[in-house]
C-alpha cells in the first residue's frame, strides 16, 4: 500500500509542478535553442528534472518511515547532490572536470558510506569475491560510466523517460518482492514522478528533463542496478526471483545506454576522434534516419528493453558464463542490423535527391562521392 501511495503522490505532485516549471522558464526566456546537435525545431524549456526530483523527494518524505529514511540516507543525500549538480550545469554550464568531481563525491557516498557495491563476480570467470579496494574501485567506475551513459540517451522526446520508467518499475517490483522495501519504494516513487513528466515530455515535448533530470535518474539507475546485481549474487536463492546470471541481468537492464555508449566510443576512437566529442551517431539518431518519429523511437527502444528483460526471465536459471555472451551477442546483432538498414536508407535518400546531385554534377571536376558509414557523422543530414 505504501508503494502505491508514494508512487501516486509523486505522480500528482509532478503533474502539478511541471507546468509551473514550464511557465517560469518560458516567462524568463530560459529556453534551449535549436541548432547544432539539437534536433528540436522550437525553443523549449529544459530543467524538467526539477519537477521529477521535487516530486520524488516529496513522495519519499511522505511515505518512507524514519527508519527507512535513516537506512537510505546516504543514497538520498547522494541523489540530492546529483540533482544540485545537474541543476547548476543547466543554469550555468560546468566544465567536464567540475561535473566529474561532483559525480565522484556522490559515487563515493554510495560506495563507502551506504556500502552499495559490487562485491565480486559471483562465480563468473572463476572469481567469487573481490578484494575490498577492487570492489570500491569497480563500483565507483561503474556508477560514473552508467550515469553518463544514461545522460547520453536523453536526446529525443520521451526516450529517457520511457527507458528509465521500464527499468525502475522492474527494479521496484523485484526489491519489494525480495523484501528490500526501502529501495522498492524509492524506485516506484521515481516511476510516478517520471510518468508525470512524460505527459509534458512526450512528442511534441513542452519541456526537456535536462541534466537536472538525466544525471539524477542515471545515477539512481546505476546504483539500484548495482544493488540488484550484488543481491542476486549473494543472497539465499528465492524461487522465481533469483537470477543466476547477476552480471548479465544487470547489463540487460541497462542495455540501451550501455550499448549506445560502447558503440559511440568505439566509432569515435577508431576514427581518431575524441570519445567525448558530440555528434549525431547515437542509436536514436540512426532510428530517426530510418524515418521513425520521436514517439516511435521511444516505443522501439522501450520494446527492446522489455525484450531483454524477457530474456532475463527465460535465462533465469543459467549462469553468467552462458547468459553474458548471449546478451552481448544479441545487442551486437541488433546494432549491426540497424547500421545496415540505416546505410541503405541514406543511399536511397541520396538517390532521390536529383536536384542537389544534378547541381553538383554541373561543376567542373566533379567526382561522385563515395558512400560509407562516415556519412552518419554529417550534421547536414536532417533527422527531424
Amino acid at each position: 500500500m505504501v508503494v502505491f501511495l508514494s508512487t501516486l503522490t509523486a505522480f500528482f505532485f509532478g503533474f502539478l509542478v511541471t507546468p509551473i516549471v514550464i511557465f517560469f522558464f518560458r516567462k524568463n526566456n530560459m529556453l534551449e535553442i535549436p541548432g547544432g546537435r539539437k534536433i528540436h525545431k522550437e525553443s523549449i524549456p529544459s530543467m524538467g528534472g526539477i519537477g521529477i526530483m521535487l516530486a520524488t523527494f516529496i513522495g519519499l518524505a511522505a511515505w518512507l518511515s524514519l527508519d527507512q529514511l535513516a537506512f537510505t540516507r546516504y543514497l538520498l543525500i547522494a541523489l540530492g547532490l546529483m540533482f544540485t549538480l545537474g541543476m547548476r550545469d543547466d543554469l550555468v554550464e560546468l566544465t567536464a572536470i567540475q561535473k566529474l568531481l561532483g559525480q565522484c563525491v556522490a559515487a563515493l557516498l554510495v560506495v563507502i558510506m551506504a556500502d552499495i557495491r559490487i562485491t565480486g563476480f559471483y562465480g563468473f570467470a572463476g572469481i567469487h569475491e573481490l578484494p575490498l579496494f577492487l570492489s570500491y574501485g569497480l563500483t565507483f567506475l561503474t556508477i560514473i560510466v552508467l550515469t553518463n551513459a544514461f545522460n547520453l540517451i536523453d536526446g529525443l522526446d520521451g526516450l529517457a523517460g520511457t527507458i528509465s520508467t521500464i527499468t525502475l518499475a522492474f527494479l521496484g517490483w523485484w526489491f519489494v518482492s525480495v523484501g528490500l522495501f526501502p529501495y522498492g519504494i524509492i524506485a516506484f516513487t521515481m516511476v510516478g514522478a517520471i510518468l508525470s513528466f512524460l505527459i509534458y515530455n512526450w512528442h511534441p515535448a513542452k519541456i526537456f528533463m535536462g541534466d537536472t533530470g538525466s544525471l539524477s535518474i542515471g545515477f539512481m539507475l546505476s546504483v539500484l542496478v548495482i544493488l540488484f546485481i550484488d543481491k542476486n549474487g549473494t543472497m539465499v536463492p528465492i524461487q522465481g526471483l533469483t537470477f543466476n546470471a547477476p552480471i548479465a541481468s544487470g547489463v540487460a537492464l541497462l542495455i540501451v545506454p550501455i550499448y549506445d555508449t560502447a558503440r559511440i566510443f568505439v566509432k569515435r576512437v577508431s576514427k581518431g576522434k575524441s570519445p567525448l566529442a558530440p555528434d549525431k551517431s547515437h542509436v536514436h539518431h540512426f532510428l530517426m534516419r530510418m524515418g521513425f518519429s520521436h514517439d516511435k523511437v521511444a516505443y522501439i527502444l522501450g520494446g527492446t528493453k522489455l525484450g531483454f528483460i524477457g530474456l532475463m526471465f527465460l535465462g533465469q536459471s543459467f549462469e553468467d558464463h552462458y547468459m553474458l555472451p548471449v546478451v552481448i551477442a544479441l545487442a551486437l546483432t541488433l546494432g549491426i542490423i540497424l547500421d545496415i538498414y540505416t546505410l541503405q536508407k541514406v543511399v536511397k535518400f541520396n538517390k532521390n535527391s536529383p536536384t542537389v546531385l544534378s547541381k553538383r554534377r554541373t561543376k567542373k571536376g566533379y567526382k561522385k562521392p563515395h558512400l560509407s558509414h562516415d556519412i552518419f557523422d554529417r550534421d547536414k543530414f536532417n533527422v527531424n
